[in-house]
């Protein structure tokens, strides 16, 4: 029997979904960086957060991600970013450690067991005061309450919410496209909650259409609570995102239709395409 589009789809979905352990090893880190951290800057609290904790990680691509609350007065970002690579910089010398905005990235077993470390001070009211990627400052984040979001919306359609972000994530990884994931989840969540029926296929396309058409534009805290999300950092990255959306477009757009014309075959190569499998 031929293989159908939603099986292709949802064997995608599984492909990149990452198994209960695959990032254990990486995890495994977490103590001795908060330890470290707790020594040289002091930690109020450290926990994961991330798309790995909120159940759309993509398999391969994704790293484990942690929030760091570090106790003292708020210094600039680009200082509290530097305090948490110099300590960790000490603590494995033989790691490479780097600053990639809004965390601290450590490559552990060159690359393969990769922890990001995001600074943070408590917020006035709630939340943390996060590095903003695009503007060099502060952003408020409410990473606790965006997975409970997440997590509410996904409760519809048969959890398609994280369905349609793991797969708007994969897109990005496999294409290359210079855009947050945390942006293409939360639009994917935004998008799913606004919606009574779900079809895969057209919902697919319909989500990139209206990335495309707001042209990335940066979205409200759905929460209410945080700082806009920004989908890029820099204009020559939204120019080279914007121009593989336009490509990602049309091959969902053309996926749809052989779809709806019950020709799987013929959607299955443009979703090849559009996830570059």
């Amino acid at each position: 029997m031929s293989e159908t589009t939603l099986s292709y789809l949802n064997g995608l979905i599984s492909k990149y979904t990452p198994s209960s352990t695959y990032f254990d090893a990486a995890r495994a880190h977490r103590w001795s960086i908060q330890t470290r951290l707790d020594l040289r800057l002091g930690v109020k609290e450290m926990f994961e957060t991330g798309s790995l904790k909120h159940g759309t990680g993509v398999w391969f691509y994704s790293d484990v991600d942690y929030i760091v609350s570090l106790k003292g007065t708020r210094p600039t970002s680009t200082t509290a970013l530097k305090n948490v690579r110099d300590a960790l910089k000490d603590r494995y010398p033989d790691t490479t450690v780097r600053v990639s905005r809004p965390a601290v990235v450590c490559e552990f077993a060159k690359g393969k067991e990769t922890v990001e470390v995001v600074p943070a001070f408590d917020a006035v009211g709630g939340g943390y005061w996060i590095p903003d990627p695009k503007t060099g400052d502060w952003m408020k984040s409410h990473p606790k309450d965006h997975n409970t979001y997440v997590n509410e919306v996904n409760k519809k359609h048969s959890g398609g919410a994280k369905k349609l972000a793991r797969l708007a994530k994969t897109w990005k990884y496999k294409r290359n496209v210079p855009v947050s994931s945390c942006y293409l989840e939360m639009r994917a969540a935004k998008y799913a909650d606004g919606e009574t029926n779900w079809v895969l296929p057209i919902d697919i396309h319909r989500y990139l259409k209206h990335l495309r058409d707001i042209e990335l534009a940066a979205m409200n805290d759905p929460t209410g609570l945080g700082s806009r999300f920004n989908a890029y950092s820099s204009e020559s990255k939204k120019t080279d995102a914007i121009s593989k959306l336009d490509s990602a477009v049309s091959r969902a757009s053309r996926a749809q239709s052989y779809y709806q014309a019950d020709d799987h075959a013929r959607a299955i190569e443009q979703y090849k395409l559009l996830f570059n499998q």
